[in-house]
């Protein structure tokens, strides 16, 4: 076999100059540690080398961890303004129907939702024992139907997140079809008041999903309540 060539004196020069060059080039780096354990052969075991690959093995994955903590605090930021300007949004209003507006217009596009739908208990319900269509965001509904729904026949917790199948809701109207998921936020006005629903309908199956974080929907939640009782008081 012929030996290699000679390494030119230039780049031979800049190398002991700028040894940084190579060691700040992984690739660089991998490329002259297999060329050694190769010039060692097979019966030779670096320990040097493999104390090296573990290293870049860990480094590796404390920078994917790094990369992954960034996102979600991103993500998490996002979630946050986008809670704080729905939350704004329906604290302007100083009428009723102002109110309900506000809810099926700004705050659905703040919260990227297909629909948003109000629920509230009463014991008049005429027209249908279970659920009345006031408006297109608000509805009455029985006693207990809030619950219920939300926990399909179980206790239900106050911001329930979950998948839905076409069709499958019938709160939405005539978009149920549209609806793949939703969050169902139970709202308490206070003693001796019935309580309500706030529901938030997607046609993004993954946007509400049980595995998520409830906390910015629970504080929202709680302050629909507070500017909900001053319009029933």
């Amino acid at each position: 076999m012929s030996e290699p060539a000679p390494l030119a004196e230039d780049m031979r020069a800049r190398i002991l100059s700028e040894p940084d060059m190579i060691l700040s080039d992984p690739d660089v780096m991998r490329a002259l540690i297999t060329a050694n354990e190769q010039a060692m052969g097979s019966n030779i075991v670096d320990l040097r080398g493999v104390a090296m690959e573990r290293l870049e093995d860990r480094l590796t994955r404390l920078e994917d961890t790094h990369n992954s903590v960034i996102a979600a605090a991103y993500e998490n930021l996002a979630g946050t303004n986008q809670i704080h300007r729905a939350i704004l949004a329906f604290l302007e209003p100083h009428e009723f129907e102002g109110f309900i507006r506000c809810l099926g217009e700004d705050v659905m596009t703040i919260l990227r939702v297909k629909k948003v739908r109000l629920l509230l208990e009463s014991h008049e319900t005429a027209l249908d024992p279970n659920l009345v269509e006031i408006s297109d965001v608000l509805s009455i509904a029985e006693p207990g139907f809030c619950e219920h729904y939300a926990g399909h026949g179980k206790a239900a917790r106050q911001v329930t997140l979950r998948g839905l199948s076409p069709g499958e809701s019938t709160i939405y109207g005539k978009d149920s079809a549209w609806v793949k998921s939703e969050a169902c936020i139970l709202l308490d006005f206070g003693e001796l008041r019935l309580p309500g629903m706030l529901a938030l309908g997607s046609d993004d199956p993954h946007q509400f999903s049980a595995n998520h974080g409830t906390d910015l929907l629970s504080f929202m939640g709680s302050v629909f309540e507070r500017a909900m009782r001053r319009w029933l008081g």
